[in-house]
């Protein structure tokens, strides 16, 4: 029971793990688009402060949005190719089985069938 408490343990920290990287990247990708914009704005002398402030917020809201609807698809992708490579696997360590399985019948045959060259012991 204590292995169980233990690996469920394991599985909450690795969730809140990737919780809390996924925040920091998020995080870091909207200061990246408030640089770009800022570097955006920078080369357009004429506008006001005012005006400024709305390139940055229009700017890194069309970024928020052009991220969040990439992540998605490649959240949809990542799932799909789970599904494939799971259902790959398990066809895969079915075989595996499958051929292990062969081989000890034809060893276990092999050691129950003394000769399988046709002749029988004592015989010319």
């Amino acid at each position: 029971m204590g292995e169980e408490s233990g690996a469920g343990q394991d599985l909450r920290m690795a969730a809140a793990i990737n919780e809390i990287e996924g925040y920091l990247l998020w995080e870091a990708e909207q200061r990246r688009a408030r640089g770009r914009a800022e570097e955006f704005c920078a080369r357009l002398p004429w506008l006001t402060d005012s005006q400024r402030a709305d390139v940055v917020r229009h700017y890194c809201r069309e970024q928020h949005e052009q991220s969040r609807s990439y992540l998605e698809r490649i959240a949809v992708r990542s799932a799909a190719l789970r599904t494939e490579y799971e259902g790959a696997y398990r066809a895969l360590r079915r075989r595996l089985v499958a051929a292990l399985l062969g081989a000890g019948a034809l060893g276990a045959l092999a050691l129950a069938v003394p000769s399988l060259s046709g002749s029988a012991p004592g015989v010319p």
